[in-house]
């Protein structure tokens, strides 16, 4: 058994994982898991640079993450860092920081590993209730990755398409209006065309979604008053249910996204984005499946991510 702290560093939250895990076994058990909005990715995509406000409080989550990894007597940590730190210039203040606040530097991972990561923290809970192969995908802030596999990933592809991405691009407007919804959908349209080529999307059996754009769809389809992470993880939902939710949170305005009871305060304004990059996904995947001659009925929604990949590749 060791007590491992994983760390993903997206561009838009940093999340703590810290478990016990037993190779031997194959058992991780949470000990504790917290997500903090700090959007690193602030203004990435437009300067090619960390903005130093973004730094700071990412770096702030960084040292309050160190003192609980202290109080539950940690053995070791891995930080992984990944869109926003990989596109920007000035990447050498974040390792620092996160050097002078955890004691270890962060690996910017390519996509590639980030998918590969991802692959191995959802389907190692999902593989013994669902069918394979997998289309797993990892919707994030300033990329998507998507892989596909059984047991272990065969194709995988990053997308430069992701929440706080295709926010700061096009959805400007409160709500978005069509003309924004559409040069949206057309980055991810031209982005699901070259991962296609790399990705047989029509392979999937289970198609699976995880990190908060997809959860937080995942709980408005299901009527959640609250943020319920035992109702979400390993949720099983109509695909047409899926995107009927997409679209009414691309429809909705800031104020009413900001009234749903689970919305995160720190994702009220890049929900849409991330709803429509979803939908785009589930119609693709379903559509390629189909001409496969089979249908994809359901989408499963896992709580079970990069963050338990990161801890299983540290024991």
């Amino acid at each position: 058994m060791t007590r491992v702290a994983a760390i993903d560093c997206g561009t838009n939250s940093i999340r703590l994982l810290v478990a016990d895990v037993d190779p031997a076994e194959g058992t991780l058990v949470d000990l504790d898991r917290r997500m903090e909005v700090v959007r690193l990715g602030q203004g990435v995509d437009r300067t090619g640079r960390i903005a130093p406000e973004a730094l700071e409080r990412t770096l702030d989550a960084a040292r309050r993450y160190a003192a609980v990894c202290v109080d539950l007597g940690v053995e070791r940590i891995r930080f992984v860092a990944t869109s926003a730190s990989r596109d920007a210039e000035n990447r050498a203040d974040f390792v620092e920081g996160v050097r002078a606040a955890l004691g270890v530097d962060p690996e910017v991972i390519g996509g590639e590993e980030e998918a590969a990561l991802s692959f191995r923290g959802a389907t190692g809970v999902l593989a013994a209730r669902h069918p394979g192969p997998f289309v797993v995908v990892d919707l994030g802030g300033g990329s998507t990755e998507v892989v596909l596999g059984a047991q272990t990933p065969e194709a995988a592809f990053s997308m430069d398409v992701g929440c706080v991405r295709l926010t700061e691009r096009h959805l400007r407007s409160d709500p978005p209006t069509a003309d924004e919804v559409a040069a949206a959908r057309a980055d991810v349209a031209a982005a699901l065309d070259e991962a296609a080529e790399v990705v047989p999307l029509g392979k999937a059996v289970t198609l699976v979604g995880l990190a908060g754009s997809v959860t937080t769809v995942t709980a408005h389809a299901l009527g959640l008053a609250a943020y319920d992470p035992s109702r979400i993880d390993g949720a099983v939902l109509p695909v047409e249910q899926v995107l009927a939710a997409c679209d009414d949170l691309v429809a909705r305005d800031r104020e009413q996204r900001a009234s749903l009871g689970f919305m995160h305060m720190g994702r009220v304004d890049v929900i849409a984005a991330g709803a429509l990059v979803w939908h785009d996904v589930v119609e693709r995947v379903r559509d390629a499946v189909r001409a496969e001659g089979r249908e994809l009925a359901e989408v499963v929604t896992s709580e079970h991510d990069i963050l338990d990949g990161i801890a299983w590749s540290i024991a």
